[in-house]
């Protein structure tokens, strides 16, 4: 039995990488005795791609709401949350003036074509749903005759 194969090669590559970019993160700080910008770059793109992934993933709780609200209101509760943060941050550094504006964009870009490509995916899975029930309903009238 294989472990690894061609349906989850790269996520095991995505996730390799991540543990080893992160234990990379975490051995350099305490090696060098400081954490650097480049740390915090690395791990605020963790945190930010962790955020994105789990506003992402909360669509199903609400079926009944337009796609397009749901879809507004999770990106706006995102970057809300992304505005936070570096508001927060401003209170233990300086941020340069445009710092606003530059995770705006830092994190919508990336943001709208993660989701994206996750709504299209969740619509062929959808669909390939529909098409799985009408071949099992088809099967059972023909069964039934």
């Amino acid at each position: 039995m294989k472990v690894i194969h061609k349906q989850n090669f790269f996520p095991i590559v995505c996730i390799c990488f991540t543990l080893l970019s992160i234990g990379n993160v975490i051995l350099e700080a305490i090696t060098l005795g400081k954490f650097g910008h480049d740390q915090q770059n690395l791990l605020l793109m963790l945190l930010l791609s962790v955020l994105a992934v789990a506003v992402l993933s909360q669509h199903y709780r609400f079926g009944s709401v337009p796609l397009t609200l749901v879809i507004l209101v999770q990106y706006l509760l995102a970057i809300g949350i992304v505005m936070l943060l570096t508001w927060v941050s401003s209170f233990f550094e300086t941020l340069h003036e445009d710092a606003y504006r530059d995770m705006f964009l830092s994190f919508t870009i990336p943001y709208a074509i993660g989701a994206a490509v996750y709504y299209v995916s969740l619509f062929v899975e959808i669909k390939h749903a529909n098409k799985t029930l009408e071949e099992i309903r088809r099967y059972q009238v023909e069964k039934t005759i």
